[in-house]
């Protein structure tokens, strides 16, 4: 794998760069409520040296009744801020989670402007099985100064959405699985609608990583994009339950060097909501 400080590093890039004064490293791992799982406890008893815990669902829009949406500018810096993490890092997220939540922290760096921030390939599950240093004590942390410009251009909301789909000028790719895009099982959060937005294409998470949950390759990539039927050519939106899955497929369009997307934020718990807005079944 080629490392990149602007999208994904690999276990062993970090270990070189673990005492870097300016290395940032976060644990963004998050689970599905039905796991039962508790990532915060996970992190208390044992992370990567030095990583701060970024809570997902805490450092989130709470006017919104949607679960985790994007954090107002106003908090991302005051909680960076108090973890320390600001101008001149280099952030590294990574999870220990089912769902890959880390490219979720990533994407909303990048809607607050900051580039120099990486996913770790393969996540805590690599870095422990590789017998690699973890700790269990809490980080020193010391206020840091933080400059936000936000990227209104990488987030989309229903409205925009629903305009894509009418006019078919995006491919809007949803990462579920195949058996909720279709509509053929129930969906984890009760009262939502079974199926997908109209014209949209499926694209698993899951096919987007090898069996060690590392990322494919770009080639590999951009073939599983095609595969879905994505044109490429197209500015893409992605989707997923509540946002956290489609920014995995984000960080692969990134990584291929397709620039013009965005996220669609409120996903299928806000599209599967609203009665009046049409939706398929079966496959594209």
């Amino acid at each position: 794998m080629q490392d990149d400080p602007k999208t994904l590093v690999s276990t062993e890039w970090l270990a070189r760069h673990l005492n870097d004064p300016d290395l940032r490293i976060l644990d963004a791992s998050w689970h599905m409520p039905a796991t039962g799982r508790d990532a915060r406890a996970e992190y208390d008893t044992a992370h990567i040296p030095g990583a701060r815990f970024f809570d997902i669902d805490a450092i989130s829009e709470k006017r919104s009744d949607l679960p985790h949406m994007a954090p107002p500018v106003e908090m991302f810096i005051s909680r960076m801020r108090a973890m320390g993490v600001g101008d001149g890092h280099q952030v590294v997220i990574y999870d220990n989670s089912d769902v890959r939540s880390a490219a979720r922290v990533w994407w909303t760096f990048r809607l607050m402007g900051k580039t120099d921030v990486a996913v770790l390939d393969g996540g805590f599950a690599k870095w422990q099985a590789e017998g690699r240093e973890t700790e269990d004590l809490p980080p020193v942390m010391r206020d840091r100064h933080i400059t936000v410009q936000r990227q209104a251009g990488l987030v989309r909301d229903v409205t925009q959405v629903a305009a894509a789909s009418k006019l078919n000028d995006h491919e809007i790719i949803d990462a579920r699985a195949p058996e909720r895009f279709r509509g053929e099982a129930d969906e984890p959060r009760a009262g939502l609608r079974k199926g997908h937005i109209p014209g949209s294409k499926n694209l698993p998470f899951g096919r987007l990583l090898n069996k060690d949950g590392t990322m494919k390759d770009p080639d590999a990539l951009r073939a599983e994009f095609e595969a879905a039927g994505v044109d490429l050519s197209k500015p893409a939106i992605t989707s997923c339950g509540s946002g956290v899955t489609a920014a995995i497929l984000s960080l692969a369009l990134e990584r291929i060097g397709h620039r013009n997307h965005s996220l669609y934020d409120g996903s299928w718990t806000e599209w599967g909501s609203f009665p009046d807005l049409n939706i398929e079944t079966g496959d594209a």
